[in-house]
C-alpha cells in the first residue's frame, strides 16, 4: 500500500516538474555527441588485423610444431625405454608451459592495460620467438644427459609466459580497432590466423618427415622448423611496430575527450588494471570467460594438436597420412572460418557458439567411430564432422570474449580468464587423454572428453549476453562512416533514450 502511494506521489510530482525530471534523465544519460563516435579507418584496420593475425599464426606456428613433433621429441629428450613412457613425458613438457601461462597473463595483461596494447604485443612476440629458436638449439638427451630436459623445459616456461600475454592481447587489439557491425568479421581473421600456424607447422613436418626419413628426423631435422621461428618473429615484431595504438584505448587515456564530451560518460578515464579489481568486481564474466575458454580450448587442442598422435599411436595411422588429414581439414576451415564471423555479426554470437557446443555433444561418438574405422574417407569424414563444430567456435570466440569486459581491464580480465582455462584444460588435454586411454584400455576417451567439455559450453552459452553489432564495454560506438555517425546522433536526437 506504501508503495503504490509513494509511486502515486512520484507520478504527480513528475506531472507538475515535467521540465526539471526531462533534465534531470538526459543529465543521467546525455545523448551521444558526433565527437563520442569513432569513425574507423578501413585501412587501419586491416593493418591491425593483419599484424594481430600474424603474431597469433606465428604463436600456434610454435605450438603446432611441439605437438606434431611430439613423438620424434620424446625420443630426442628423454631416456631411451617404453615408448608410451617417452610420449607421456613429451606431453608433459607440452603441458609444463601452460603452468607458467596464467601468470604470463596477471603480468603482461594488466600491462597491457596500463602502457597500451601495441608495446605488450611487441614484447610477447619477441619471447615467443626466442623460446622457440633456443628449443631447436638443445643438444640431445644422448649428447648432455640431463641437461636436455631441463633445457627443454625452461624454453618451454618462456614460450608458456609469453603466449600468457599474447590471445588477450591480440582479441582485444582487433577488437578495439574494428567498427561495432564487423567486428566477428574481423575477428574470425585471429583464429584463422590460428589455423594457418598449425597448418604451416603440419605441413613443414610433413614435408620434412617425407624428405628426410626417421632416422634424420631423430638425428637433426627435428630443429629445422624450430629455426625457422626466428625470422618469422622478427617479420611479426615489424608489423606490429608500425601501429598506432587501439582507438578505445587512446580515448580511455586522453583526458581532452572527457572533459570535452559529456556523451562519453560510460567511457573510463584511467586504466588501473591491477589484479585486484579483475577479481574483485568482474569475477561474474571471468567465471563466464574461464568456462567459454575452457570448452572451447578442450575441443581445440584434442583436434588441432593432438589428432596427429592419436592416429598414429593410438589406432597405428601413418604420420604422414595422419598430417595429411589434418592439414586438409585445416585448409576447410579457413576457407568458411571468415562466414561464420559474418554469421556471427548478423544473427548474434550466441547462435553460432551454440551450434559449435552441440555439435561436440552429438557428433563426437560419431566422428571418432568413423575415426577408428581407418580408411582414408572414414577418417577425414571423422575429422570434417569434428573441423565444422570447432570452426563456429573459432569463428566467434575472438568477438565474444573481449565483449565481457570493460575497456579499462579488458586486456587483463581477458588475459587472466582465457590462459587459467587453457592451463587447467587446454594445455592439458593431450596429456591427459594420452593417460586415460593407457589406465582405461579404450580408444574413445577423446570422445569422451570433448563430450563433456560441450556440457560446460553450453551451459556457459546460455549463461552469457549478446553482445553483437553493440558498443564494447567501456567504450564509444565504433562505426565505418561519418554518415553512420550522424545517423546515430540524429537517431537519439528525434527519440531520446533515457
Amino acid at each position: 500500500m506504501a508503495a503504490d502511494e509513494a509511486t502515486e506521489a512520484d507520478a504527480e510530482a513528475v506531472k507538475r516538474h515535467r521540465a526539471l525530471f526531462r533534465a534531470v534523465k538526459r543529465r543521467r544519460n546525455p545523448p551521444l555527441r558526433r565527437t563520442d563516435i569513432t569513425v574507423t579507418d578501413e585501412a587501419a584496420v586491416k593493418r591491425a588485423v593483419k599484424a594481430a593475425s600474424l603474431g597469433n599464426a606465428m604463436e600456434w606456428f610454435d605450438f603446432g610444431i611441439y605437438s606434431y613433433l611430439a613423438v620424434t621429441i620424446g625420443h630426442v629428450f628423454f631416456p631411451s625405454g617404453n615408448d608410451t613412457v617417452q610420449l607421456v613425458s613429451s606431453f608433459a613438457t607440452f603441458a609444463v608451459s601452460f603452468l607458467v601461462r596464467p601468470i604470463g597473463g596477471m603480468v603482461f595483461g594488466p600491462m597491457g592495460d596500463k602502457i597500451g596494447r601495441k608495446k605488450v604485443l611487441a614484447l610477447t612476440m619477441i619471447m615467443m620467438a626466442i623460446g622457440t629458436l633456443a628449443i631447436g638449439l638443445i643438444p640431445s638427451y644422448s649428447t648432455i644427459g640431463f641437461w636436455a630436459p631441463v633445457l627443454l623445459i625452461f624454453f618451454r616456461l618462456v614460450q608458456g609466459f609469453s603466449t600468457g600475454g599474447e590471445y588477450g592481447g591480440a582479441s582485444t587489439f582487433i577488437a578495439e580497432y574494428a567498427p561495432d557491425k564487423r567486428r566477428g568479421y574481423f575477428g574470425s581473421f585471429l583464429e584463422m590466423g590460428t589455423l594457418a600456424g598449425y597448418t604451416g607447422a603440419a605441413g613443414l613436418v610433413l614435408i620434412l618427415n617425407s624428405a628426410l626419413g626417421s632416422d634424420a628426423m631423430d638425428s637433426w631435422g627435428w630443429r629445422l622448423p624450430f629455426l625457422v621461428a626466428g625470422p618469422l618473429g622478427l617479420v611479426g615484431l615489424y608489423l606490429r611496430l608500425k601501429l598506432d595504438e587501439t582507438p578505445a584505448f587512446q580515448k580511455m587515456e586522453d583526458a581532452t575527450f572527457h572533459s570535452a564530451s559529456e556523451g562519453a560518460s560510460t567511457v573510463e578515464s584511467t586504466a588501473k588494471g591491477d589484479l585486484a579489481k579483475i577479481f574483485r568486481d568482474h569475477w561474474a564474466p571471468l567465471v563466464l570467460c574461464i568456462a567459454l575458454v575452457g570448452a572451447y580450448n578442450v575441443t581445440d587442442y584434442m583436434l588441432l594438436s593432438y589428432m596427429p598422435t592419436y592416429l598414429s599411436d593410438e589406432l597405428g595411422y601413418d604420420d604422414s597420412h595422419g598430417l595429411l588429414i589434418l592439414i586438409g581439414t585445416m585448409i576447410i576451415l579457413m576457407l568458411i572460418i571468415t562466414q561464420i564471423g559474418k554469421l556471427s555479426d548478423r544473427f548474434g554470437r550466441k547462435p553460432l557458439l551454440m551450434t559449435g557446443m552441440v555439435g561436440f555433444l552429438v557428433v563426437s561418438i560419431p566422428a571418432f567411430l568413423l575415426i577408428k574405422q581407418g580408411s582414408l574417407i572414414a577418417v577425414s569424414g571423422g575429422m570434417l564432422l569434428l573441423g565444422l563444430s570447432l570452426v563456429c567456435l573459432l569463428g566467434t570466440m575472438s568477438a565474444t570474449l573481449p565483449a565481457l569486459f570493460p575497456t579499462s581491464v579488458r586486456y587483463g580480465s581477458l588475459s587472466v580468464g582465457y590462459n587459467l582455462s587453457a592451463s587447467l584444460f587446454g594445455g592439458t588435454a593431450p596429456l591427459v587423454i594420452t593417460s586415460l586411454i593407457s589406465l582405461t584400455g579404450t580408444d574413445m576417451i577423446p570422445a569422451y572428453y570433448s563430450m563433456a567439455a560441450a556440457v560446460v559450453g553450453v551451459i556457459a552459452v546460455a549463461c552469457m549476453k549478446e553482445t553483437a553489432q553493440k558498443p564494447l564495454s567501456g567504450s564509444p560506438p565504433s562505426v565505418e562512416t561519418k554518415e553512420e555517425a550522424a545517423e546515430m546522433v540524429e537517431s537519439q536526437a528525434l527519440a531520446p533514450k533515457f
